[in-house]
């Protein structure tokens, strides 16, 4: 397999009224051009202020109507409804076309819109005073010329938000018009979206997944010298909270399966000063909440569920962030369900729970500047809680997408497990996941990512350091070692909705090449763990 070329990319073509009347047409002259579009990973845009044009243009008195002189009106209208299907559209503003003496203005809202995508985003255009003006507006083969083969990536934020930028669009411009930018409507929408989406009483968004493990345990009454047991293999956070007030994290070591807490191993670490169990689900499946919630009873501890991974995953037809005390998410933009920037929740049965925590978001206030407790900056701002409630639109269907990327995965890669050059993730049967990483477990794991990076492949290591090893509270006498192994074997492939079945197929082939290169390596070192 040849190493993908890393060339200029052409991921976008705005096409103009005439173009798109022309284009949605199989047997038009332009169909080449949008199939060689498509078939590069590219994405074609309409723009809604011409939508009216567009079909008059469809219409049998039209200057086109030799192209469609075969077809009945009808046909036409459904070709073109079936190709808009395939494209994306962007909103008609009426800043595109605001203070403008331009003899053609459209093509002035064109270039503007255009430029909403990215600044150097082409416009395709047939007519000849278009063209005149230059770039950004081209003809056809100029164009074609343009177009190269896609880069795989390792999450596809673009394709997602081509998806709902109407929605986004209209949903920023109505915060930019009440001008509420901390505590707007949108974020007590946003609050009862995600209640009752994970099926509890109270969300409290916050303004990351950090803060949300903080403001849990200021709510819970954690302080300094209490013990936390939690996860050593996971990300930074998780502790640094429990260290930032002082409290002790306490790792109990994982399961090797599901990179989970051991549960088997939590009612050891007990002692006199454990207040708390803080189980993260990783890459995206829930923690044995039930045996974990039956400990905590019983030692009459908390249980603070970090669900930044697992949000839209399921325990026992359960969802995740409705398993414990209080849970905690985090919709970093790289998560299955993300921001634009940070932004987390709480989530809580508990009315009471919930009032301290919205008050110890916003400084310890119950009402303005009468602050009951200490409390922090803790807020959402509106705008992410704008782009949350249009990405929950199409959450559901999201999720079914990465479950069928993980599903393609695992049977192209079964047989690779077979032979021992790697470990598939395992997926408890009383769980779903919503695949925040795909993580396997490879011997030789870094020479493996060299070599896949070499093919063009992304990847990452989540993670590479567990926490007691890490500089700012290292403590080299914890005994973790299926922490520790993982730590030197894991490696997590591309995975989002919009992985496309062949970059699907570029990955696996990839991988098992890279693979290959080392199996000599593996089978006389055989550290890769069954």
């Amino acid at each position: 397999m040849k190493c993908r070329q890393t060339i200029e990319l052409m991921t976008d073509l705005v096409l103009d009224a005439r173009t798109a009347a022309i284009a949605c047409q199989a047997d038009s002259s332009l169909a080449r051009l949008v199939d060689e579009v498509r078939r590069h990973g590219g994405r074609l845009w309409l723009y809604a202020g011409e939508i009216t044009e567009i079909r008059r243009l469809l219409s049998p008195d039209s200057s086109l109507t030799n192209i469609h002189r075969k077809k009945n009106s009808d046909s036409v209208l459904k070709e073109f409804d079936d190709f808009a299907q395939g494209c994306c559209w962007l909103a008609a503003l009426s800043a595109d076309v605001e203070h403008t003496d331009d003899p053609d203005p459209m093509a002035v809202a064109l270039i503007k819109a255009a430029e909403r995508i990215n600044t150097d985003t082409l416009i395709l255009s047939t007519e000849e005073s278009r063209l005149k003006r230059g770039l950004p507006f081209v003809d056809e083969l100029s164009a074609l010329s343009s177009i190269s083969q896609s880069e795989i990536v390792f999450v596809d934020l673009k394709a997602q938000q081509d998806r709902i930028r109407p929605q986004l669009e209209a949903g920023l411009h109505r915060v930019l018009h009440h001008g509420i930018y901390i505590n707007g409507p949108e974020i007590a929408q946003l609050e009862y979206c995600l209640a009752d989406y994970v099926g509890v009483q109270h969300c409290i968004c916050v303004s990351s997944g950090t803060d949300a493990l903080l403001i849990a345990m200021m709510a819970l009454g954690i302080k300094p010298g209490d013990e936390i047991i939690t996860t050593p293999f996971t990300f930074f956070a998780t502790s640094e909270m429990i260290a930032m007030l002082g409290a002790v994290p306490v790792y109990v070591d994982i399961d090797p399966h599901t990179f989970n807490i051991d549960t088997s191993k939590i009612e050891a670490a007990f002692t006199d000063k454990t207040r708390a169990i803080l189980p993260v689900s990783l890459y995206g499946q829930c923690s044995d909440m039930d045996v974990i919630n039956e400990i905590a009873a019983r030692y009459k501890v908390s249980v603070i569920e970090d669900g930044a991974q697992s949000f839209g995953a399921t325990y026992k037809h359960q969802p995740s962030c409705s398993l414990s005390d209080i849970a905690c998410t985090s919709f970093f933009p790289a998560k299955p369900l993300g921001a634009y920037g940070d932004a987390g929740a709480c989530f809580t049965q508990d009315a009471a729970l919930a009032q301290i925590m919205r008050q110890i978001r916003d400084h310890g206030q119950e009402r303005r500047y009468q602050s009951v407790r200490l409390g922090l900056n803790g807020r959402m701002d509106t705008i992410q809680a704008v782009v949350l409630l249009a990405k929950m639109e199409i959450f559901h269907d999201e999720l079914e997408r990465r479950q069928k990327v993980a599903a393609n995965y695992h049977t192209k890669l079964r047989p690779l497990e077979n032979e021992g050059l790697l470990v598939l993730p395992r997926l408890e049967s009383y769980n779903t996941s919503s695949w925040a990483q795909y993580t396997l477990r490879v011997a030789n794991r870094d020479d493996v990512q060299t070599a896949m990076k070499t093919r063009g492949i992304p990847t990452a290591i989540h993670y590479p350091v567990p926490l007691f090893e890490q500089p700012a509270y290292s403590d080299n006498n914890n005994k973790c070692p299926e922490t520790l192994r993982a730590a030197r074997e894991v490696i997590s492939l591309p995975i989002h909705p919009y992985l496309r079945f062949e970059e699907q197929q570029e990955i696996v082939v990839a991988l098992t090449e890279s693979l290959r290169d080392g199996e000599e390596y593996m089978k006389q070192r055989n550290i890769v763990s069954k």
